[in-house]
């Protein structure tokens, strides 16, 4: 028996393949279907089913292009309410992989529809446990994701309730050296205090994991319901994308339609501006948002842009344009790329640099805005004075900041403050704003 982990760092997610004598199983696959491909290739082994957990909400799942490439079944539990061919998959069901299984427990709490899966191995015992967005390393599944999309939404209170049986009586119950292979691991958004490794045993999180500790239920609720991370825009769109399945995924990165660098760009239209900051600042496009390719990219895309909103997309090669065209469609958002080009020669605007000295020295003679996240500065504020409006609400509260004087906007290590900037800047003209940029982590440290 082979179990294969396939992680990606971008939007941490954990999928899987469990192969047994020329069998393979995938369990929540990320959007680009061909790690899957190539591994049973790999094998000489035949992918023959695909297991989705739950409506996924924070990446697009190739669970139907799987399926309609190599003809696998489709599993799910029943409470998905799925638009796609598949085969119902709850309680006490169970896949027979020659001579291995795979059980299903339902385990609502994430999401009202969420199943673990529960490998059996040919002696019959329990040997490891797939647990989706139920159980991580560390933490459980955050349970205010579904309460207004799905084909069942609930309240994050009745989630917790749910949370808190599903754990108490289904995965705590499981033997000690059961492995743990969640769907996620730190950095995910579907959860608040993930630890760094990417499996673990269900021994180790008896001991460890805060949410399986000894509570009873009003204060687990209360707990779980507590100080979660912001909830990106994307997120309802995409848990509506995979209750339905999406078209193939290197047929819609080819379909985003490329422009030269000097056309016209329709007005109205976003422009998400990737370039490395000191490019995008030595000469932009006006009210273009200069969010730079990184290790979270497609997170803050969904979570600046709406799911609705078109937009172009500016990177200063070809090559960077593949790859950012790939991280969009891992959250939907290809569909969403107006076009993509390559940086103009000639741009509207250039950034004015921030005299550091002189800040210092007359902080009151600035407006600050801290784009970090509430947890952040709840944990403790860099400037006193300074207005609180996270990355992704700036867009829709840029009218709360005063434009009486000049506008300096930070948050904990400069990417943040980059696309902060840029928005400020599109919507204010009449002051100029400035990015602390990097030298906030120096002035971090002076604080604490």
């Amino acid at each position: 028996m082979i179990i294969q982990q396939f992680y990606d760092k971008g939007l941490a997610h954990g999928s899987y393949a469990v192969i047994r004598t020329g069998k393979m199983i995938v369990i929540d696959p990320a959007r680009d279907p061909q790690p899957y491909y190539d591994f049973a290739a790999q094998h000489d082994a035949d992918i023959v089913g695909v297991i989705e957990t739950h409506p996924h909400a924070d990446f697009v799942s190739s669970h139907l292009e799987i399926h309609e490439t190599t003809g696998a079944v489709i599993y799910c539990s029943k409470l998905t309410g799925a638009a796609y061919p598949h085969e119902t998959f709850d309680d006490g069901d169970v896949i027979q992989l020659n001579d291995i299984k795979l059980k299903s427990i339902n385990t609502p709490g994430h999401s009202p529809d969420s199943i673990c899966i529960l490998l059996i191995d040919e002696e019959g015992r329990e040997t490891a446990i797939f647990t989706g967005d139920t159980l991580f390393v560390g933490d459980v599944g955050r349970p205010d994701l579904r309460e207004n999309v799905g084909n069942i939404t609930a309240k994050k209170e009745e989630l917790a309730r749910q949370m808190f049986q599903s754990t108490r009586q289904k995965i705590m119950t499981l033997p000690k050296n059961v492995i743990v292979y969640p769907a996620h691991g730190p950095g995910s958004l579907c959860g608040k205090s993930m630890s760094p490794d990417l499996e673990s045993t269900i021994g180790r999180e008896l001991r460890e994991n805060y949410a399986l500790q000894l509570m009873d239920e009003l204060e687990f609720v209360k707990t779980l319901t507590t100080d979660q991370p912001f909830m990106p825009k994307y997120f309802g769109r995409d848990v509506e994308l995979n209750k339905n399945g999406v078209s193939g995924f290197e047929g819609s990165i080819v379909a985003v339609p490329r422009i030269d660098a000097d056309s016209v760009l329709e007005n109205g239209i976003l422009i998400v501006d990737s370039r490395p900051k000191a490019q995008f600042r030595s000469g932009h496009l006006h009210g273009a948002i200069n969010l730079q390719d990184g290790e979270k990219f497609e997170t803050w895309l969904g979570s600046i842009i709406g799911p609705d909103e078109q937009f172009y997309l500016i990177a200063e090669s070809d090559d960077k344009l593949d790859t950012l065209i790939k991280k969009a469609a891992k959250i939907g958002y290809e569909q969403n790329i107006k076009a993509a080009l390559l940086a103009p020669a000639i741009t509207d605007e250039v950034s004015v640099d921030l005299d550091l000295e002189l800040f210092k020295a007359n902080e009151n003679s600035y407006t600050v805005v801290d784009v970090r996240n509430h947890g952040e500065v709840a944990a403790g504020k860099v400037f006193k004075n300074a207005i609180s409006i996270p990355l992704p609400e700036l867009r829709e509260r840029v009218g709360e900041i005063p434009a009486d004087k000049p506008i300096v906007v930070h948050c904990a290590a400069g990417y943040r403050s980059a696309a902060g900037v840029s928005i400020v800047s599109a919507a204010i003209t009449t002051v100029p704003v400035y990015d602390l940029g990097e030298v906030v982590t120096e002035m971090m440290k002076e604080v604490h």
